[in-house]
């Protein structure tokens, strides 16, 4: 950043000189207001990229039945359901050297553990509510005619996957602290990171000028095409070509079983995730919610079936979540998951393997028997 003032010719020429932020809440509450100074790049499709403020604040859990223990500065999302998390610092804390780097590592492993999609849109529906905005006119303008349940799907699978930016915001930053950003960004497949030197000129009165400048986008060119970010989604013909690459027959047979139920009873939703996968949407007490997900991994012994119960105690309540709960059959695995679902609130996404549901004995019928009691209860 240059000390040199920047010029505003209108009839006469202004000289706007270089001006700190007062505070670090003066500078959060700029970005939350006007997450456009962030807005650098694009989306999936090449429109332009346009971050929606989640929340300020937003709390870091680090266990599964713990409250936050963090706070992250500020989340935004986009329209393909890219979560962006911000960590601003001035340039007068010490602590934007190195401690920042670690401190956001930390949010972002966490994050990707123990933010459902229940709680991110909890969090954003609050802040619509706290700045007054209608919800119908923030999703309209985050999602268009956009399913809403199936984005913040998106939104918790991109975090489970790594699909995350990692955005350092100061008015200054150190050579080292520019060193790591690109460095970790060459090094991460599926988390960019950037380090965005936000620079404020004043003039007179109440005439301010922002400048951004971004740091790392070289680095983000350099990855491999492979190693990209995309928003491709799974084609039920990509499903069922990996379920006939499965050498067990019982497990073809089961993984067929559950999506043929969703598409027949409800429907079957693309995954977003580099493994194939897809979510089963059912119509529960007049809405279509999101109520599992069939993932089929890398090794074949990790294919599993997981079960949405963030979304559901959300939408229905925590007695219906535990009704349902208490429907699904004990399997290996499966029991104990659900058994811890109480102390998190029901905050999780349970899971059993296929191969454990394809072997034990009435396992499949009594999934499909849960399902359709959910379908069908009051």
């Amino acid at each position: 950043m240059t000390d040199q003032p920047v010029f505003v010719l209108s009839g006469e020429l202004q000289a706007l000189e270089p001006a700190g932020f007062a505070t670090e809440a003066e500078f959060q509450e700029l970005l939350a207001r006007h997450p456009r100074v962030l807005d650098f790049g694009s989306l999936a499709d090449g429109r332009p990229l346009r971050l929606t403020l989640v929340a300020r604040e937003m709390g870091v859990p680090t266990s599964a039945d713990g409250g936050a223990v963090y706070a992250l500065d500020h989340l935004f999302v986009d329209a393909d359901g890219v979560p962006t998390l911000v960590e601003v610092k001035r340039a007068t804390d010490t602590r934007i050297r190195r401690e920042v780097v670690g401190q956001m590592l930390d949010y972002a492993a966490n994050a990707a553990r123990y933010w459902p999609a229940a709680l991110l849109r909890r969090s954003f529906e609050d802040t619509c509510a706290k700045d007054g905005r209608p919800l119908e006119e923030a999703y309209r303008d985050l999602l268009g005619e956009g399913p809403v349940d199936e984005f913040w799907a998106t939104v918790e699978e991109r975090l489970a996957a790594g699909q995350m930016r990692l955005l350092f915001v100061a008015d200054r930053f150190p050579l080292e602290l520019r060193a790591i950003v690109e460095f970790l960004n060459r090094q991460l497949r599926q988390t960019d990171v950037y380090a965005v030197e936000l620079t404020q000129y004043r003039g007179d009165g109440d005439l301010r000028v922002l400048v951004p400048r971004v740091h790392g986008e070289v680095a983000t060119a350099a990855k491999s095409p492979s190693s990209a970010r995309t928003s491709r989604r799974t084609t039920r013909e990509e499903m069922d070509a990996a379920i006939r690459a499965r050498r067990d027959p019982d497990v073809r047979r089961t993984a067929t079983a559950l999506l043929d139920h969703a598409a027949s009873r409800g429907r079957l939703e693309p995954g977003t995730a580099r493994y194939p996968s897809m979510r089963m949407y059912y119509p529960v007490s007049g809405r279509t919610l999101p109520v599992a997900t069939v993932s089929l991994y890398g090794d074949p012994a990790k294919d599993d079936i997981s079960f949405a119960f963030g979304s559901l105690a959300h939408h229905l309540g925590r007695e219906r979540a535990a009704r349902f709960a208490a429907d699904l059959p004990p399997v290996p695995g499966l029991k104990e998951r659900l058994a811890a679902l109480p102390a998190k609130g029901y905050n999780a996404w349970p899971h059993a393997t296929l191969s454990t549901v394809a072997a034990e004995p009435g396992a499949l019928d009594g999934i499909l028997a849960a399902i359709q009691g959910l379908i069908d209860g009051p």
